[in-house]
């Protein structure tokens, strides 16, 4: 395994669509997953996608800490399932060719960081609700629904595979800045979600 070097904006591999995975089951796949997963353990984030790190291919790395997909939720003893817990984290999920299906109209505005952006955070408008699917390291398709911050961190992550970082779907630019300044700054802006926690040592977590 590897930890891998993570492309930031401006470099061509986040500016192209990235190409599907023939064989989800091949060892050429899993040695990236593994150096994908050692990568995004190392930068401190929650999900990374191929691109991120000059392969591309669609395949996306995620997890969803229960604190963050559920702030006034308890600790949680993960009865929903092996892999979604009743405090609405996510274990760290392996995604191939992953496709994602908007359930409704409802969107969110919300902050957003990004490992290939450092030290920036914006407020994006997302899906609220979306269905979406994956192939796994065996072949197998698989299926959930996600809303919230877990449907937030999906969409960004599969905007990698497209070409398209979170600043680009921005309409408001006076809501991107330095996350130090952001977090220090968010009453004085034009807050996009006046639910979220304003304390000023709080960073978003990057994807």
């Amino acid at each position: 395994m590897a930890i891998l070097k993570i492309a930031r904006m401006g470099h061509s591999v986040l500016h192209q669509v990235a190409e599907p995975v023939d064989d989800p089951a091949s060892p050429e796949v899993t040695a990236i997953v593994r150096d994908m997963i050692e990568t995004l353990d190392d930068a401190g984030g929650i999900g990374l996608a191929a691109p991120q790190v000059h392969i591309p291919k669609r395949i996306v790395v995620f997890f969803i800490p229960g604190a963050r997909a559920n702030p006034d939720a308890g600790d949680g003893d993960g009865e929903e399932g092996d892999d979604h817990h009743d405090d609405g984290g996510i274990d760290l999920t392996i995604m191939i060719n992953p496709e994602i299906i908007p359930v409704g109209d409802e969107m969110d505005l919300d902050w957003e960081a990004c490992l290939s952006v450092p030290d920036m955070m914006g407020a994006v408008s997302r899906h609220s609700a979306i269905r979406y699917r994956w192939q796994t390291l065996d072949g197998e398709t698989m299926e959930r629904e996600a809303s919230g911050f877990h449907a937030r961190a999906v969409q960004h992550e599969c905007d990698h595979l497209d070409g398209i970082l979170y600043p680009m779907r921005m309409e408001d630019l006076s809501l991107f800045g330095f996350a130090e300044e952001v977090n220090r700054n968010k009453s004085l802006l034009a807050r996009p979600n006046p639910e979220v926690d304003d304390a000023p040592d709080e960073e978003e977590e990057e994807a």
